[in-house]
């Protein structure tokens, strides 16, 4: 199985453009929101990581049998501290 992605991409007057690519992304509220394959058949949107990120999330795409889709969504620290054990002193919002 080929990693490119089919787009079909629209103008408002409805002109459209085929092309594929292996990853796009779109441009949402500043942030670059990544579209890729990531293997067996999966979907992978998410965003790229900046310096002063604390954490991000991933959407993964699972398409089922039944022609449904499985959603998993995945919030990953940008930066693990492992040292810092949550607890009520912290300081953080939990």
């Amino acid at each position: 199985m080929s990693d490119a992605l089919q787009l079909i991409l629209e103008d408002t007057d409805g002109t459209q453009l085929e092309t594929s690519c292996t990853r796009f992304a779109v441009v949402w509220q500043g942030k670059e929101v990544w579209i890729q394959q990531a293997g067996n058949g999966q979907l992978l949107i998410g965003v790229d990581v900046e310096e002063d990120d604390t954490e991000y999330a991933n959407l993964l795409l699972r398409p089922l049998a039944t022609n449904l889709v499985s959603l998993q969504l995945e919030m990953e620290p940008a930066d693990a501290d492992d040292d810092h054990v949550h607890g009520p002193d912290c300081d953080h919002d939990h």
